[in-house]
């Protein structure tokens, strides 16, 4: 098959490797007919994540079709069409049985694309697949089926649900990019007062504006007013950047919370001297993807439209133009890529 190999730091190439095959029970090999680029796979490039050795197929984000499973799995079978998971959840550990995926003591979590061959590829072997995939609708779209693998999910659980966001809250989020917005949609579930977004891009803050928020702006006035006044009761960082990690802490009221999504490949300041006496909460974590099963519910009816996040689209053989787009995104217009299979 072909498939996107990283080689190490800033390379990859569009390869054929061998076809992924049954190793466990509990797999799946699924035919990848929708994946994407994200943020954490700019990360491996960077070097950031050294965990990840040269040769691995890259991506953690796809939607096909069942085309095998082990003798062990039960949920799903050859036919089905799914969403996998960007995280592999065994089911039965601590953490799983939680709700905490992401942390799975039993050889999953975020392995796919990190740990083992992912699928940005024409096939992908999925670990612990009842647990680890869903049934797609027949009526829903690849592309909104596959921001559900991950971006969607991650604003939720990191950005919205860690944050406490709640009716009547002001609710800002620094960093306009994919899961940014996402985290401006899932935050509207909660019925907050005012959502405003802050980023260095005029085109995501148009975006943050068509996607729901009430406020959008470099960062300024707004920001200055919170931090002078009565500040936020929730501030998402979806930047991953330590200027934005610090604005965060300035715009955040006392005894609200700061939800940290951004994969920081850089320290940020803690400013404890500003922060101690403000009884402020933050938050950090790794989509754990147990709620995809509701999010997908809220997708299928209508109430949380999505649509507006993918922005370009692309052919699996073009692996290298979605990064490239995807990597230029405040140059590009560029929120999420989709890659099809042909």
């Amino acid at each position: 098959m072909r498939a996107l190999v990283y080689h190490g730091p800033e390379q990859t190439s569009w390869d054929t490797v061998r076809d992924p095959a049954i190793e466990e029970a509990t797999d799946a090999l699924v035919r990848v007919d929708a994946t994407t680029v994200c943020g954490s796979d700019l990360h491996i490039l960077r070097g950031d994540l050294p965990e990840v050795k040269p040769g691995t197929v890259l991506g953690h984000e796809a939607v096909g079709e069942v085309m095998e499973v082990g003798r062990g799995v039960q949920a799903v079978r050859p036919g089905d069409q799914v969403i996998v998971s960007s995280v592999s959840a065994c089911g039965h550990c601590q953490f799983c049985r939680a709700g905490r995926c992401g942390q799975c003591s039993e050889g999953g979590g975020w392995i796919l694309g990190n740990l083992i061959n992912g699928a940005q590829a024409e096939f992908v072997r999925v670990p612990f697949a009842d647990h680890s995939t869903y049934r797609r609708p027949a009526g829903l779209a690849l592309d909104d089926a596959v921001l559900l693998a991950e971006v969607v999910p991650t604003a939720y659980e990191v950005g919205v649900r860690n944050g406490h966001v709640g009716p009547g809250d002001t609710v800002v989020v620094v960093g306009a990019g994919p899961v940014g917005l996402a985290a401006v949609v899932t935050a509207r579930i909660y019925s907050p007062r005012r959502i405003i977004a802050v980023d260095l891009s005029p085109s995501r803050l148009e975006a943050a504006v068509r996607l729901g928020a009430d406020a959008a702006e470099l960062p300024g006035r707004l920001i200055a007013d919170l931090s002078e006044g009565p500040g936020a009761d929730v501030v998402i960082e979806a930047a991953g950047d330590p200027d934005s990690f610090v604005l965060c802490t300035r715009a955040v009221r006392s005894g609200g919370h700061i939800a940290n999504i951004g994969m920081h490949g850089k320290p940020a300041t803690l400013h404890l001297e500003a922060l101690w006496r403000k009884n402020v909460t933050i938050s950090t974590g790794q989509v754990d993807a147990s709620s995809t099963p509701w999010l997908l519910d809220l997708v299928t009816s209508g109430r949380l439209p999505i649509s507006q996040l993918v922005t370009h689209t692309f052919s699996l053989d073009r692996m290298g133009d979605a990064y490239e787009v995807f990597a230029h995104g405040t140059d590009t217009g560029a929120l999420k890529v989709v890659v099809h299979r042909e």
